[in-house]
């Protein structure tokens, strides 16, 4: 009798249950219409995720997915809407059974996940969840670099005002840039935005 409840393992009748943000998702399912890909399907639909299918590839993806499931094929990277530059969706590539996949290819591809086939839900499911927090920290990176690429151009026009009054007006440095300060606060502008007014007078008169 023992026995015959340790063959019942814990939790093995268990439905797993998918995190809540899955089901908010659109993916687009790139794929042939084959068994495999089938299986992939369905295990994408379990998450009652917004799932489309698409086939053939098109020269040129749709950018309104959350999360895109392409086969890793030649035309991959031509088809991306975002190479080069910041990527609008999360990527997952598809590498067919028993096939080495095309290293240089992945890399041109850029992905945020690769699946090999055949799937199962635990693979589908960490390639889906790895691909969109990566696509994540990527997108809070590419935020950061455009503040500080932002402030770096704030600087470089500070730097053009404080130089032009410092010749215009024979002014110290530190004079220049509180002149600068002051006006911008009258003004109730941004420092940048009364520089770059200082700098496109100046341009305009030169």
């Amino acid at each position: 009798m023992q026995g015959s409840h340790g063959a019942h393992e814990p939790g093995a009748n268990r439905r797993y249950a998918f995190p809540a943000e899955i089901a908010s998702l659109g993916i687009l399912a790139v794929l042939r219409g084959d068994d495999e890909n089938e299986t992939l399907v369905r295990e994408l639909l379990r998450t009652r995720a917004s799932v489309r299918r698409l086939w053939p590839l098109p020269a040129r993806l749709p950018d309104d997915a959350d999360i895109i499931f392409c086969e890793l094929v030649s035309d991959l990277p031509q088809s991306l809407p975002w190479l080069p530059g910041q990527p609008t969706s999360a990527l997952v590539t598809i590498i067919p059974p028993a096939q080495w996949p095309d290293l240089t290819l992945l890399r041109n591809c850029a992905p945020h996940a690769v699946l090999h086939h055949p799937v199962t839900a635990n693979t589908v499911l960490t390639s889906l969840m790895l691909a969109r927090a990566q696509f994540l920290y990527e997108r809070r990176l590419w935020t950061r670099i455009d503040k500080l690429d932002e402030a770096l151009r704030a600087f470089h026009i500070v730097e053009k005002a404080k130089a032009i009054l410092m010749q215009t007006r024979k002014l110290g440095e530190d004079e220049a840039y509180h002149f600068i300060r002051r006006q911008a606060m009258d003004r109730r502008v941004s420092i940048s935005a009364l520089a770059t007014a200082i700098v496109d007078s100046h341009n305009g008169l030169g």
